[in-house]
């Protein structure tokens, strides 16, 4: 297995006294804030971190400093259910052969190996499930898959004592389904002054074109996301568009920006690093977040790059789902969308941009709103956690 680590090798005896934690993920590693800032809480909270992931193969972004061990192992295979077997066996041989004293796995896909190896070596396991994993839209034409991990749902999710999650309608899922309690952590940003010095000290300095307005829309490039209407739309808008991030749905975008004619209007920054994608987006005057509500998880999704885009301090043209509607209304930072369709994109972007008065005061209230709307207000919730478990372990 391929390692990085991100602390000197002296600073390990600091640590020799402190529970351990596994913290499990999927990805990379590079570019999961959530799971980045979540080590950071249980840093905080005086517990040895180690998280794992995995290296993608032929790409090697950096993870920068980190002050808790990362892992990367690398597997044969990049996707299929192959890919996911390997992780978990990979996973669970790893957890099986390491010390710790608590498991915390993120998502349905590293689920079974911490399930495992929680019960065979009597350790706490947390389950943190960032959406509703088996209605995500890369499910909805793979029946066999889907019928899978709902498998696994079912079997482990009902045994388990910790389970935290980012909304209220995920968590009313599992109470109703599996009587669960689960612990709301909302995926909210740090707040920007600790981003701007990590932005800084990567020597970051993506400069974006201004002699037009700027439009930007980052997370995952996928299915229902609003983003083959959005890059329609463009046809019909004076502006750059900056799309941050990557995903299955990336090529036949490209290929469709060329199609219009759009390369020197919309242009594909891929993935960056958290702090490199915020100072980017802080240069942005609208932020879009297009998610459809055609597929469950969508419809009851908190979207992370919402509260990015408050955070940033940049007014917002967003979805009208149900978990977004009382952060943009009580805190008056943007505009809903209803109808995601190219023209009504199109024009209502060009309404917002035309309207300089109304896009400085949805600018002016983002910054009251990040400063409630950030990870310092959640990760207590995680510290409480936390407590509990090391409570219960130490009678």
């Amino acid at each position: 297995m391929g390692t990085d680590t991100s602390i000197d090798l002296i600073e390990f005896s600091i640590f020799a006294t402190m529970k351990r934690i596994a913290v499990s993920v999927s990805n990379d590693l590079v570019s999961d804030n959530r799971v980045e800032k979540t080590c950071r809480s249980l840093q905080a909270s005086r517990l040895d971190v180690v998280l794992i992931g995995r290296r993608r193969r032929g790409i090697n972004l950096p993870l920068g400093k980190r002050n808790y061990r990362c892992r990367r192992m690398r597997l044969l295979f990049e996707t299929s259910a192959l890919y996911y077997a390997e992780l978990n066996v990979r996973l669970f041989v790893f957890l099986l052969c390491h010390k710790q004293d608590i498991l915390w796995s993120n998502d349905l896909d590293t689920l079974p190996a911490n399930y495992l190896v929680s019960k065979l070596k009597r350790l706490p396991l947390i389950y943190d499930s960032h959406e509703h994993f088996t209605e995500v839209p890369e499910l909805k034409y793979n029946r066999f898959a889907k019928k899978a991990w709902k498998f696994f749902e079912r079997k482990i999710v009902p045994n388990l004592t910790y389970v935290v999650t980012v909304c209220n309608p995920i968590a009313e899922y599992f109470k109703t389904e599996y009587g669960i309690n689960a612990v709301i952590v909302r995926n909210m940003p740090l707040k920007q002054s600790l981003l701007h010095n990590e932005a800084a000290k990567s020597g970051f300095n993506f400069v974006i074109r201004h002699n037009k307005p700027v439009l930007i829309w980052q997370g995952a490039v996928n299915i229902e996301r609003g983003l083959e209407e959005l890059i329609e739309a463009m046809n019909d808008i004076e502006a750059y568009l900056y799309v941050v991030g990557e995903g299955l749905l990336l090529p036949s975008l490209k290929q469709m920006a060329t199609a219009f004619g759009l390369n020197e209007k919309v242009f594909f920054i891929g993935r960056l690093p958290y702090p490199q994608m915020m100072a980017l987006t802080r240069q942005a005057d609208l932020g879009l977040s297009l998610d459809k509500s055609t597929n469950m998880n969508y419809a009851i999704s908190l979207p992370n790059k919402v509260f990015e885009y408050i955070s940033a301090h940049i007014p917002l043209l967003v979805s009208d789902l149900q978990e977004i509607r009382s952060a943009i209304r009580d805190y008056e930072v943007g505009e809903f969308i209803c109808n995601i369709s190219s023209e009504e994109i199109a024009k209502r972007i060009k309404e917002m941009l035309a309207d300089k008065e109304r896009l400085a005061k949805y600018k002016a209230n983002t910054f009251a709103a990040s400063e409630v709307l950030c990870w310092e207000n959640e990760e207590t919730k995680i510290a409480n956690l936390i407590n509990e478990i090391l409570n219960k372990t130490t009678k």
